[in-house]
């Protein structure tokens, strides 16, 4: 009977191991819930992103308006006969615009 219950003990301990410490453990469950909390977090913004990219690829698609803007925006183009101005905000006495 001795011997039964020693065995059931060092069993126990064995369990209670690799539950605490061992491979697959609970300080590993906690670890992986935070990185799955983490990856979630990144797949929103990923999402996110990705719904602003597909809704500019529709209007590009769509119309030649935002075909227009982008090409106003990003690589200053002007239409024919179009005047473009620039405007710059003036600086302080004794300062560049740079600084």
């Amino acid at each position: 009977m001795r011997i039964l219950t020693l065995l059931l003990v060092i069993v126990l301990g064995l369990l209670q191991y690799r539950l605490w410490l061992g491979q697959h453990s609970i300080a590993d469950y906690f670890r992986l819930q935070e990185e799955l909390r983490t990856q979630q977090a990144s797949n929103l913004e990923l999402e996110k992103r990705n719904r602003l990219l597909k809704a500019d690829v529709t209007d590009l698609q769509q119309g030649l308006e935002a075909i227009e803007e982008r090409a106003r925006n990003e690589l200053g183009l002007i239409k024919q006969d179009e005047i473009f101005f620039r405007l710059f905000s003036q600086a302080e006495p004794g300062k560049t615009i740079n600084d």
